[in-house]
């Protein structure tokens, strides 16, 4: 019994660790360009430093918002040097060259949660700050690209809204299954597959974005073109996050109270389903009311549309259904078809 709690507190301590290193990585903006000249080194790099903080606030603001919410709302001198140094925890360099009197260089900064949450409040500017179900991108290209285009991506995100693992063992297709991609979904401890289908030409690439779950094949969209597989891969991993932000970010203060039965087969999948609902941005005060071998019974609320709120459950592996008894869910994997 002793050893189970021990194992149960370091499980949640883990958790925790976890989900504070998430933070700071989505709250972290990295690789800020900076080049100032002043009357000495350290005067020159006091200023790069104010200057970095300022540019990554507005990174920052990209990162956690919409264009068509921050419209009016944040001008370009919306954030002043005080304001910056108010958000901003802590600058770490990451390149640098200094000498006579000037100061160049990488910097990252690290901002406060809590401080640039009352910023974006106080403007009412909606933002999202939590992580949508990790992916395993699948980088598709039917032509003799593949190979290079596989090789654009990164192996991983770091910073995003919409975190992925890129795939480098499976060979994909445009008509790959949830069956045959849900091999390296699993491994990399993710909920969907992305099929990332690759357009057009030297250029003038655009990226076809498809997600895969156990209960079927959303459409994504398309990336503008981009003139080389970087940048085509980049434009790809920010439509990722644009489209998280328009299915979590919440614009009204109404709740929908629901009371759900859950149906699992195992202890496990019980607990990605309770995660699934519990982690969504949409649910609040989720509380489990009844529990048995097969089944729960749990009361939450969900904001924004009921569409909006379903789509989000599938896109974490749980499908939602209504009848005569209410709100039932279930697995989709459990659901799917051999």
């Amino acid at each position: 019994m002793t050893r189970r709690i021990l194992l149960m507190f370091a499980v949640v301590f883990f958790a925790a660790g976890t989900a504070a290193a998430q933070l700071r990585d989505i709250y972290t903006i990295r690789e800020i360009e900076v080049e100032e000249t002043a009357g000495s080194v350290i005067q020159a790099q006091q200023e790069a430093f104010a200057s970095a903080r300022v540019k990554g606030a507005y990174r920052l603001f990209e990162r956690l918002t919409l264009p068509e919410d921050r419209s009016g709302k944040l001008s370009s001198g919306a954030v002043s040097a005080a304001v910056a140094n108010r958000l901003a925890v802590a600058v770490d360099v990451e390149e640098e060259e200094r000498g006579g009197g000037k100061y160049v260089g990488k910097l990252a900064v690290v901002y406060n949660p809590t401080n640039v949450r009352e910023f974006l409040d106080e403007r009412s500017i909606p933002y999202i700050d939590q992580l949508a179900p990790k992916s395993v991108v699948f980088p598709v290209r039917s032509s003799a690209n593949a190979v290079a285009w596989n090789s654009a991506w990164p192996n991983s995100s770091r910073g995003r809204l919409a975190p992925f693992d890129t795939s480098r063992g499976t060979s994909a297709t445009t008509s790959s299954v949830w069956r045959e991609l849900q091999g390296d979904v699993m491994a990399a401890n993710a909920r969907r597959a992305i099929k990332a289908e690759l357009l057009g030409d030297a250029g003038s690439y655009r990226v076809r974005l498809i997600s895969v779950t156990a209960a079927g094949e959303t459409d994504l969209g398309t990336t503008g073109s981009a003139a080389t597989l970087e940048a085509a891969a980049e434009n790809a991993a920010d439509l990722l996050d644009t489209v998280w932000k328009r299915s979590a970010i919440i614009r009204s203060g109404e709740r929908t109270p629901v009371e759900a039965t859950v149906l699992f087969t195992s202890l496990p999948e019980w607990n990605s389903l309770r995660s699934a609902l519990a982690r969504s941005p949409l649910v609040f005060g989720f509380e489990i009311v009844g529990l048995s071998r097969q089944g729960a019974v749990v009361r939450f609320a969900y904001a924004g549309e009921r569409d909006q709120f379903i789509a989000g459950l599938r896109e974490r592996g749980l499908m939602a259904d209504t009848d005569d008894m209410g709100w039932v869910m279930t697995s989709a994997v459990t659901r799917a078809p051999s």
